[in-house]
């Protein structure tokens, strides 16, 4: 016996509201092409339709049916991170989707994870493992480039796939869509939405490092047009130190879906209290033992204090409207208020002085060992970061086909408009130092803890940003085969900063020289235009060619913050340019996409180190990334299922610089822009109960940002494995993980003076149950 089918496993819910629309309102007129939608599916038998209309002739209606959903396949034919439904064929751009089938099969839980399994992505350490991700070498920052269903998302908290539909990533330039950012691209997460029909499912894991994850996913019918969903989540681990503790709830109601006006009302509430694993400093290989800068023990060994935490989250409501005007043509206005918060305490280890080591020697592969001394900074008045962040976000977009001049067009048009307001805390000045004590390789996680609560915090800084943008967009169809696509947007940016209190000694090198004094504020404004181009030839159905231009600007006070150089800098600009097509096979279940780019990021933000004053910034900076994109997603047989990202970025290079201290050396490859990256995962179905898979996560060398020009830093290049087992036997799915089979030592993420290695061997048994 089969199990009940998933969610989101029945027909796509364009059918449903051409269903719900025709309930309705009984018009015969109306009723016609419904009916010839009907028989092209095979619902109604061509004699009854001929009954019902014995004297009326309809036109052929063409429907392009999208057979399976999100949930079924690893393939997307569809994406909503342009504004609006579009056809990934009709979208100018290199678009990658890990779809709801891919981030359960690979148990992705975050979107470091879900990122990860898509090619050109590197993460930079930072400080203690936040979001900050490269694409094409260019950032992704958390400010902003990350969205929930088309709306920003911006605030540093560890994300979380339990209310996840699919992740959406567009690469390169994007700021004709998005506004400030996207200059590497741009990430979506898709929600999951209620759906007209009665369907649960409750799934429980278990793993290797005290791990447990419990999600329920509940989804009811409650009229004949309104339907309720609910998500949870729980996830709970020991992690070898870096503990995981968090939870998740996103219920949302649904109602009029299908007819003219359908109108949504949903709440997210995200909850970290997690560990940190704040990172491994690089090991120098040595004369005599060589080495590769890694450590050579056991990288799921956690170094900080017991006390060292990660508390973040987010409370959202959102609140959305679709009005249909018929003819595939809608309205959707969504407003949403979001609060963000960020509570951090970390300790940044480093080897501690030749003179504090057990043979009085620097440390190196020659003498390091498990008596080798650590010092964890951060007691010092150093990696306390505290936030609160609270958002106001309403736009509304058209979407819509016309026929104008005798021509087709495919309009976008929109306005969004956001209200920021960012504060930040710091210790006081007259909170206690609390030195941390050191430790030694051999003694990971010795228990040891300072008593945080004893360290006063004020508030430091605040921070009010206002945007304002407006877009238009038409794909212009120019011939039964081509296709003109040409975008404009306008931007006005304002920020409004106050230092409140001014924060002790930051760090080990002393006060920052370019921090204001308490009182002073700074602000500035502007405004800008994006521009998007594009041309399509597509010669039939399985086949599509493009080419485009896109560009991007980032402005100033992207961390919330200004000092007087920033304050006066212009926003940075950049473009991308990309030749590629998407090819289906000849059944449309198997898609492959290519695409060459050349990106580039012209008037980079420097310090100026020509300047008597070393606050002083200039727009000097320039660098580019050139090279290869593809992506394989489908079936090659109703059994075999394959996923497959890869990227080559043979040219890199930094071509323009200020030379001050930090800045990256003319003529050098930027950091995190390796040459090779990609992810394959395959699943075979052996019998109706088993299936199985297998994959590979690959990465070449690379280097952290902002070295010194004489540093010889580098992490090795390094392929894992994962494997995956599923066993069906009716309605609970059993399914075992083995992620990282070889246990590979990585770095997986990069910072100057340290590294945080990759996953290691984990296995996790999965049970499913759908009722």
């Amino acid at each position: 016996m089969k199990p009940p089918r998933s969610i989101r496993s029945l027909p796509p819910e364009g059918a449903q509201a051409i269903l719900g629309t025709a309930r309705r309102r009984p018009d015969p007129t109306r009723l016609l092409p419904l009916g010839a939608l009907a028989a092209g599916f095979g619902l109604i038998q061509p004699q009854a339709l001929a009954q019902a209309t014995p004297e009326t002739t309809l036109a052929p209606v063409p429907v392009r049916a999208k057979t399976e959903t999100d949930k079924e396949s690893v393939r997307a034919t569809t994406t909503t991170i342009g504004k609006g439904v579009q056809e990934l064929r009709d979208v100018p751009q290199s678009v990658t989707i890990v779809t709801e089938k891919l981030i359960d099969d690979r148990n992705l839980d975050t979107l470091k994870d879900a990122l990860r399994n898509t090619a050109g992505i590197t993460f930079q350490a930072a400080e203690g493992g936040e979001e900050d991700i490269r694409l094409r070498g260019f950032s992704l920052a958390s400010t902003g480039d990350i969205f929930i269903d088309g709306m920003r998302d911006p605030a540093f908290y560890e994300r979380d796939s339990f209310n996840w539909e699919r992740l959406e990533l567009l690469r390169g330039s994007a700021s004709m869509l998005f506004g400030r950012g996207s200059t590497g691209g741009a990430v979506n997460q898709v929600t999951k939405q209620p759906r007209l029909l009665n369907q649960n499912e409750l799934a429980v894991t278990i793993g290797s490092l005290g791990y447990l994850r419990t999600t329920a996913d509940f989804n009811l019918k409650t009229g004949e047009d309104a339907a309720f969903r609910l998500n949870t989540m729980l996830n709970q681990a020991d992690n070898a130190g870096a503990k995981i503790d968090k939870w998740g709830i996103a219920p949302t109601w649904r109602f009029g879906i299908g007819t003219a006006d359908e109108v949504s009302l949903g709440l997210y509430h995200l909850v970290n209290e997690n560990g940190v694993h704040y990172g491994l400093p690089w090991l120098e290989p040595g004369p005599a033992s060589g080495g590769n800068w890694l450590w050579t023990t056991d990288p799921k060994n956690v170094y900080g204090m017991a006390s060292d935490y990660a508390h973040t989250g987010t409370s959202q409501g959102t609140a959305a409207h679709v009005h249909r005007f018929g003819e595939g043509r809608e309205l959707r206005t969504a407003l949403r208020l979001a609060s963000y918060w960020r509570d951090q305490r970390a300790s940044a280890i480093r080897f501690a002085p030749a003179e504090l080591q057990p043979d009085g020697q620097a440390v190196s592969a020659d003498t390091f060992g498990s008596g080798t001394v650590l010092t964890r900074s951060g007691g010092d008045r150093v990696q306390l970061k505290n936030m609160s962040m609270d958002t106001v976000s309403l736009q509304s977009d058209y979407s819509g086909t016309h026929r104008w001049f005798g021509r087709s067009h495919a309009l976008l048009a929109g306005v969004d408009a956001a209200h920021e307001k960012f504060e930040n805390l710091g210790l006081a000045a007259d909170s206690p130092v609390l030195i941390k004590p050191s430790t030694t390789v051999g003694t990971p996680d010795d228990g040891a803890t300072i008593n945080e609560a004893s360290r006063r915090l004020v508030k430091t800084r605040t921070f009010d940003a206002k945007a304002l943008g407006v877009y238009v967009q038409d794909l212009l169809e120019l011939a039964p085969m081509w296709k003109l696509l040409a975008g404009l947007r306008w931007d006005r940016f304002e920020g409004r900063y106050e230092n409140i209190a001014q924060v002790p000694n930051p760090g080990p090198g002393g006060p920052n020289v370019c921090a204001t004094q308490p009182g002073t504020r700074l602000s500035r404004s502007d405004s800008l235009w994006s521009k998007r181009f594009g041309v399509l030839f597509q010669p039939s159905e399985r086949q599509s060619y493009h080419f485009s231009y896109g560009t991007s600007f980032n402005t100033s006070g992207d961390t919330y913050q200004y000092d007087p150089g920033t304050s006066a800098t212009e926003p940075e600009s950049s473009r991308n340019i990309e030749l590629g097509a998407r090819l289906d096979s000849a059944g449309g279940s198997f898609t492959s996409r290519v695409a060459l780019f050349h990106s580039t990021k012209y008037n980079e933000r420097n310090r100026d180190s020509d300047s008597a004053n070393a606050c002083n910034y200039v727009l000097s900076g320039e660098r580019h990334t050139a090279g290869v994109e593809l992506d394989l997603t489908g079936r090659i047989t109703p059994q075999w299922e394959v996923f497959g990202s890869y990227a080559f970025i043979p040219v890199a290079s930094v071509d323009a610089s200020s030379g001050a201290p930090g800045t990256e050396t003319v003529g050098r490859r930027p950091g995190l822009t390796p040459r090779h990256s990609g992810t394959i995962w395959t699943t075979y179905r052996l019998t109706p109960q088993w299936r199985v898979g297998a994959g590979l996560n690959a990465r070449g060398k690379d280097r952290p940002v902002g070295l010194a020009e004489d540093s010889k830093v580098v992490a090795p290049s390094f392929v894992t494995a994962d494997l995956m087992a599923e066993y069906t036997p009716g309605a609970v799915a059993w399914k075992l993980n083995v992620t990282n089979v070889a246990d590979k030592h990585y770095a997986d993420q990069l910072y100057r003076g340290h590294y945080i290695p990759g996953k290691p061997r984990t296995v996790q048994l999965t049970g499913t149950m759908s009722f």
